[in-house]
């Protein structure tokens, strides 16, 4: 029985691999009732809380909403975001917990780190219903980039059941919905744009040069205006360390020498100076002679 990761006590205690004295002291953390790990190098994070309601529910329920995409690979989820389970019988929610009653046909179920899932499109069409807009489209991106998810956005229409609460809103989500992002914070780049009344940016564009080379893959762009937009995540620029921060520079020369502008974007250009992002970007697109 391995104790790094999330285990039974009561199965640990009788195969005598542990004492509870030993679950009671600073070296194993309580995921839930009778589910404990060992305790690492930071707090338990999605993913481990995830497999530790596995555990909880075992036999019972499976995992779904959050806790399915992280196990599958969709790691999009908020910091906060409980684990999640499904369960047809009656099941307490505890703290850090959330439990929701349906029936999940097997069909829809699938193995992910030796847990029972909600399959990737199950996964995307529970979430969809239920998250705000810009989270929905986010967790449909990333579900549908899942290797072998085997759907697109628009399946999330036939799946719809009649009278199904959030159903409505599926249209919206599917329509805006683009997997090729390769990051939530990309998802969320394009959809400020979009939803503040600019023209949809093309995904992952490849700019060549006259010979046809490939010299840049763009986040986002707006190639008839000559605008790519990145956004660039931690590690981006590390003072005094040529990192990822130094190539997108000698990149930017190299895409500038052929008429192209970039702007990189951080999370505050998202947040707090939203609007002033949208500005810019929108008085570039003005500013682009309109083709006669």
């Amino acid at each position: 029985m391995l104790l790094d990761e999330p285990f039974r006590a009561s199965a640990a205690i009788a195969a005598g691999v542990v004492t509870r004295g030993r679950l009671r002291g600073p070296r194993f953390v309580r995921l839930f009732p009778d589910v404990y790990v060992r305790v690492g190098e930071t707090p338990p994070d999605l993913l481990v809380r995830s497999i530790g309601a596995a555990e909880l529910v075992a036999g019972r329920g499976m995992l779904g909403g959050w806790s399915a995409a992280r196990l599958l690979g969709a790691d999009a989820a908020p910091r906060n975001a409980p684990a999640e389970v499904v369960v047809t019988r009656e099941q307490r929610a505890h703290p850090g917990l959330l439990v929701r009653r349906g029936v999940v046909e097997a069909a829809e179920t699938w193995s992910a780190h030796g847990c029972p899932v909600t399959s990737p499109l199950r996964t995307a069409y529970d979430l969809a219903r239920r998250l705000p807009l810009v989270e929905a489209v986010v967790a449909v991106d990333a579900l549908a980039r899942v290797p072998a998810a085997g759907f697109v956005p628009s399946d999330l229409l036939q799946r719809r059941e009649p009278g199904a609460r959030g159903c409505r809103r599926l249209d919206r989500v599917a329509e805006l919905a683009d997997p090729r992002a390769e990051s939530p914070m990309e998802t969320r780049t394009r959809l400020m744009l979009v939803l503040s009344g600019l023209p949809a940016p093309e995904v992952q564009y490849v700019l060549r040069d006259a010979g046809g080379r490939v010299v840049a893959r763009f986040d986002l762009a707006y190639p008839r205006a000559g605008l790519a937009i990145e956004y660039d995540g931690a590690g981006h620029d590390v003072f005094g360390q040529r990192g990822l921060g130094y190539d997108d520079r000698r990149r930017d020369l190299r895409t500038g020498a052929l008429g192209w502008r970039t702007i990189r974007l951080t999370a505050a250009d998202l947040t707090t100076r939203r609007a002033d992002t949208v500005a810019a970007v929108r008085a570039h697109l003005a500013a682009t002679p309109r083709p006669t």
